[in-house]
């Protein structure tokens, strides 16, 4: 899920959930030879699914805030999902009436939930510092819409935000740049796992920390939820392992993932 933006690569308010707390490339190939023994053939490879295997339940359908507010709470990933070395922040909870919006001067503020939203909650995990390592700060945003059109528009308003600032204050003394985003339907970029999911990346900067720390941000839709994961870096991590460091982005894909299970399990028909 979002390979592509990890592997060649986007925003956050409030506290760390911006959303409710936001080139592709062709090759050709040689003719195929014989596999080898120890490589796959490729005419047995089973192909890719065609669809999402998901069939929403209409009767499971959150129609009430209150309805909504139970599948938030029951999907949101808190630090379990993230890893081992999670712990929750104080307060782990976003408030209810809590809603960022990204204003014209691509500043972040707080504003009304839309009409369209039935509930949104954001969890807030971090790994302490401990030494060379920062205080890793991360969160989980699940926002339940009242249909799913609802939903995709937030999807395609994430990616606008990015590209109409691609720079942002999240509040007085912390902001990103150089912000970046991918999107992906189901069925391209390796997204088999979601109706539609994106990504930004950029540089997240505090003016408490020394340096230029990484940021990125992996939002997905499934039926009317939209469930998003960001992190924000700090010293001793980087996106992926490396010399010196310690790698997030497989924490934060697997609690994203984890949150889209959960939904299904929530919105789908029971066997």
């Amino acid at each position: 899920m979002l390979g592509g933006l990890v592997l060649t690569g986007c925003s956050d308010g409030g506290d760390d959930g911006k959303k409710p707390d936001g080139m592709g490339s062709t090759s050709t190939s040689a003719a195929p030879t014989k596999a080898s023994p120890t490589t796959p053939d490729p005419t047995t490879a089973s192909p890719p699914p065609t669809a999402l295997p998901f069939v929403p339940d209409p009767k499971r359908a959150p129609k009430t805030e209150a309805d909504a507010r139970r599948i938030a709470l029951a999907v949101v990933a808190g630090p379990d999902a993230w890893g081992p070395d999670y712990v929750k922040r104080t307060p782990h909870l976003s408030d209810p009436a809590y809603w960022p919006v990204l204003g014209a001067d691509c500043s972040w503020g707080t504003g009304t939930r839309p009409a369209t939203v039935l509930y949104s909650v954001t969890a807030y995990s971090e790994i302490p510092a401990d030494g060379a390592l920062g205080n890793l700060r991360v969160a989980a945003t699940v926002t339940v819409h009242r249909t799913e059109a609802d939903a995709d528009w937030e999807m395609a308003g994430t990616l606008e935000e990015a590209l109409r600032c691609p720079d942002q204050k999240l509040r007085d003394g912390e902001r990103i740049s150089d912000l970046i985003s991918l999107g992906n339907p189901f069925g391209v970029g390796g997204n088999f796992t979601a109706h539609d999911s994106l990504g930004e990346r950029g540089t997240y900067l505090n003016d408490a920390v020394k340096g230029k720390q990484f940021y990125g941000w992996y939002q997905s839709r499934i039926g009317q939820v939209t469930v998003a994961t960001v992190v924000k870096g700090a010293p001793g991590y980087s996106e992926q392992e490396g010399s010196g460091t310690v790698g997030t982005v497989t924490a934060q894909v697997q609690a994203l993932v984890t949150m889209l299970q959960r939904a299904e399990d929530e919105l789908e028909v029971q066997s």
